[in-house]
């Protein structure tokens, strides 16, 4: 573990207080007690192996070649599970309380397990003593912005470390994603990019709009087709990068790329796409997505959407969890399932001509980003990202790789269209 001076130390627990205080008190000492009994019970039915801090293994089935996670201080890190479940986990582990030798496969053999991991009576009884998502993280105009910025703005340099030349922060499409390697990714990413734009029919004069930004290139690819492009984002960042990409490609006249909420955006487009900001929109505003992308798409346009998705029935379980992404990554973010999107494109008036889950492209592009983040350490330090970031963002593109490895996540391409009458 990183040895730090007085103060530095003062000024970690100042930025990440929750992580650097450690839950006290009777309540604590009771939780953590009965998180370390269900733990313990949970890992001995998973393919998983535990060394406690006394040398102790436990571990399920096939433990002996199962991801490993040692334990550092085990009092600690069951305290912080009792105290807030989940989100305790995570900052026990940016708190160097633990480590694994595979964090991803681990957060999958989780993931894989999670409907059996909590006894029944204690899942029911979550909402009780889990905290609630804050009503400033809720997904309104006053507060989208605000949301986008705590994660978006953080620094176009920071995203660079990890991110292929095309900047693009979400799946890419891998032609062989078991045998894909680093090399592969900005292919993958241009491949995704121009499968959306070949579903809604992006070509010589098409009128696109697009909802997300990102950093430019799915605007750039389009207006190199001969389209002219609207893009709105609600970063900062990302329009001055966008504005400067869209300039350095030589299609400025055909971009314009504006600080706008989705909400606000008028006009009618031949095509609408949208890649991974739904996750950004809020399930009690997904009606309200829709109507506005209907409301912009001419009688004849396409609209496309790439989104990460959880199964139906857990997100009805876990819509109004606080979670630690919530927490420290994506304020107010919220996953919807494929049967969600579905209807709410219905009562807009679209249905679905086609879809392409990609849950093995984005497990690939996840693992690609973490290796790339954590070989970039002294390039973070250069930018002022303390090593509580590192292992913060460290833990989340594992953490979500995890989730995708065991497809409790997926991620899909959607492409949807009016019904045609006669």
């Amino acid at each position: 573990m990183t040895t730090y001076n007085a103060s530095a130390a003062q000024l970690r627990a100042t930025r990440w207080p929750d992580v650097f205080s450690i839950p006290s008190g009777l309540r604590a000492a009771i939780s953590g007690r009965v998180a370390a009994a269900i733990f313990r019970h949970a890992v001995g039915r998973l393919p998983l192996q535990v060394v406690l801090p006394n040398g102790d293994q436990i571990g399920g089935a096939n433990a002996t070649t199962a991801p490993t996670i040692t334990v550092h201080d085990e009092a600690a890190m069951m305290r912080r599970i009792g105290e807030s479940g989940l989100i305790g986990f995570g900052e026990s582990y940016l708190a160097g309380e633990w480590e694994a030798d595979d964090l991803a496969a681990a957060i999958a053999v989780f993931a894989g397990g999670v409907d059996g991991l909590v006894p029944a009576p204690l899942r029911a009884l979550r909402h009780a003593y889990l905290a609630a998502q804050p009503q400033g993280d809720h997904q309104t105009e006053q507060h989208s912005r605000h949301n986008v910025e705590r994660h978006y703005d953080l620094s176009n340099d920071m995203f660079s470390t990890f991110l292929d030349g095309t900047m693009t922060y979400s799946s890419g499409l891998f032609a062989d994603p078991a045998n894909a390697d680093s090399a592969d990714l900005a292919d993958a990413q241009r491949r995704k990019v121009d499968r959306i734009l070949d579903q809604a029919g992006v070509g010589e004069g098409t009128r696109l709009l697009e909802v997300g930004s990102g950093w430019g290139e799915l605007a750039v690819r389009a207006a190199q087709r001969g389209a002219t492009v609207d893009s709105v984002t609600l970063s900062q960042e990302q329009l001055d990068y966008c504005r400067k990409k869209v300039a350095e490609a030589g299609v400025a006249d055909r971009v314009q790329v504006t600080l706008q909420d989705y909400r606000e955006v008028t006009g009618t487009y031949d095509a609408v796409v949208s890649v991974e900001m739904i996750e950004a929109v809020g399930l009690d505003f997904l009606p309200v997505y829709f109507a506005k992308l209907a409301e912009c798409l001419s009688p004849s346009g396409t609209l496309v959407i790439q989104a990460i998705t959880m199964p139906h029935h857990r997100v009805l379980e876990t819509r109004n969890t606080y979670t630690w992404i919530h927490k420290y990554i994506f304020p107010g973010g919220a996953l919807p399932s494929v049967r969600m999107l579905r209807d709410q494109a219905a009562t807009a008036g679209l249905h679905i001509t086609d879809d392409l889950p990609m849950g093995d492209s984005y497990a690939k592009t996840l693992q690609l980003w973490a290796e790339h983040f954590s070989a970039e350490r002294d390039a973070l330090e250069s930018l002022g990202f303390d090593e509580t970031f590192r292992r913060m963002w460290t833990f989340y593109l594992r953490y979500s790789e995890g989730g995708f490895r065991s497809g409790y996540l997926d991620v899909h391409q959607l492409t949807f269209t009016r019904p045609v009458t006669s």
